[in-house]
């Protein structure tokens, strides 16, 4: 790591010719924007390329720039913005020898070698900043992020172990309207019938106060102990809340924050890094984890830094990526990009959506993180199931850690379209994904499923008491 922070140079002008016309991009910010693949948030931002011809000539220019040009210029500026401080002061340059000679095509190419295997990919992590993977993604295919994702393998622990090879989780997602016990109950018993739930049981409460909160969490606890279930429970709340819940002796498995990749669309969240730093001690200090200790859960989302007016005319990709720095300092167990949730404002359509999921899957997995996604979209976009059957399938063959699953993929709490359990049936079926070993040994010993990881085709006395409890 770095001693003291690096020298930043002058913002550079790059250029590229096509015919007679020489295109001019004034710094590593305009050049990351303008070479983006189209997408409605850069478009109301203002940061987009106005034709294909100026795209095509900023990738052309930003793949002739060195990688280690990206540690001399900042695109937020080192002494006003904690996330770039971040990124700068906790670069790995020991692990960036290994391909700090290379320009951003060069590292494509590199990525994309089948010398370059899971082993190396884990290696240089440290070495690659949001910045850097930004940049790589914006030459890339949708095959090409597909192939190198599913490269990436990156394993967390807490009650059981999400990321190893052949394997898909899921987050169950019991959400209610009203909080109501015996709808989050109904559901959860739903989720867990169909084999849901390895990633997380995850409550996005309707309520934020306290004491809501923290019956939310005695009720998952209690239902996880009763039936010695070998997963996490979390209740997305503000990460100020669940402190307090600690404080008070809740039991507090994950602790959850949205965040993003400036410090002031974090300040809009409520968050900095130093309070992040105390919610990731608190939760560490109950040692509640049986076979691992990352107990942090973040969400992320293209467009979050935009709405907040907190973007610095940075292209919304290149945003999202830098939220994933901020998430690699905290060691999580999960990392989740919702990704059509903000709306069409930022992506328009169910191709930009696509595009999104598997940008923001190949970067986060680039950079050493655990990367699920929310496949989703709001009812106002120009998206359907259709689209997300097709992000869902080309995230699970990249390697995706988990997905979500919501009852009917319908959430009738936050009101968007999601994935279903039945969903994660189909994917685990069509390319043969298991489940976090140490629940599928549950579900098996519950009577859920066989032993070939398929439900069971008729009620067993296990499930039979999951029932019961309803």
């Amino acid at each position: 790591m770095n001693a003291k922070p690096y020298t930043i140079c002058d913002i550079m002008a790059y250029t590229h010719t096509i015919g007679s016309r020489i295109w001019r991009f004034n710094g590593l910010k305009t050049l990351l924007a303008k070479a983006s693949p189209a997408r409605s948030g850069d478009e109301l931002a203002g940061v987009a390329a106005e034709s294909e011809e100026e795209r095509m000539a900023a990738r052309m220019a930003l793949a002739d720039v060195p990688l280690k040009h990206f540690l001399e210029e900042a695109v937020i500026s080192y002494e006003s913005d904690e996330v770039t401080r971040l990124i700068f002061d906790t670069h790995d340059a020991g692990a960036f020898s290994e391909i700090g000679h290379l320009t951003v095509g060069d590292f494509r190419n590199w990525l994309l070698s089948h010398a370059t295997d899971t082993e190396t990919l884990t290696r240089i992590a440290p070495a690659i900043t949001p910045e850097m993977a930004a940049a790589v993604s914006k030459l890339m295919r949708n095959q090409d992020l597909i192939l190198v994702a599913q490269k990436c393998r990156v394993v967390t622990r807490f009650r059981n172990t999400i990321g190893l090879p052949g394997q898909m989780s899921v987050r169950l997602q019991p959400n209610h309207p009203t909080d109501d016990a015996k709808g989050i109950a109904a559901s959860m018993l739903d989720g867990l019938l169909y084999g849901c739930g390895d990633a997380v049981i995850g409550i996005n409460p309707a309520s934020d106060s306290l004491s809501a909160v923290i019956t939310l969490l005695d009720m998952l606890d209690k239902f996880r102990e009763r039936y010695e279930v070998p997963t996490q429970s979390c209740v997305l709340t503000h990460v100020t809340t669940t402190i307090q819940a600690i404080e008070q002796g809740a039991p507090v498995d994950l602790v959850f924050q949205s965040i993003a990749g400036t410090e002031k669309a974090n300040a809009s969240f409520g968050v900095n890094l130093t309070l992040l730093k105390e919610a990731h001690e608190a939760g560490l200090s109950l040692s509640r984890g049986t076979v691992g200790n990352n107990v942090m859960y973040f969400e992320t989302g293209q467009g979050s830094a935009l709405s907040a007016d907190a973007h610095h005319g940075v292209d919304q990709q290149t945003c999202e990526a830098r939220a994933y720095a901020v998430a690699r300092a905290f060691s999580p167990l999960l990392v989740n990009t919702v990704v059509g949730f903000i709306g069409p404002e930022y992506l328009y359509d169910g191709k930009q959506i696509t595009r999104a999921g598997l940008e923001d899957h190949f970067c986060g997995k680039l950079l050493g993180l655990p990367m699920g996604c929310d496949i989703c979209y709001t009812n106002h976009a120009e998206a359907d199931q259709d689209d997300m059957d097709t992000l869902l399938t080309l995230l699970a063959v990249a390697g995706v850690n988990f997905i979500m699953g919501v009852p009917g993929a319908d959430d009738i709490m936050l009101n968007y379209q999601s994935t279903s359990f039945h969903d994660a049936l189909y994917v685990r079926s069509v390319l043969g994904l298991k489940r976090a070993p140490e629940f599928e040994a549950w579900l098996e010993k519950m009577g859920i499923t066989s032993q070939d990881g398929n439900l069971s085709e008729r009620l067993l006395p296990g499930a039979a008491r999951l029932l019961e409890s309803a």
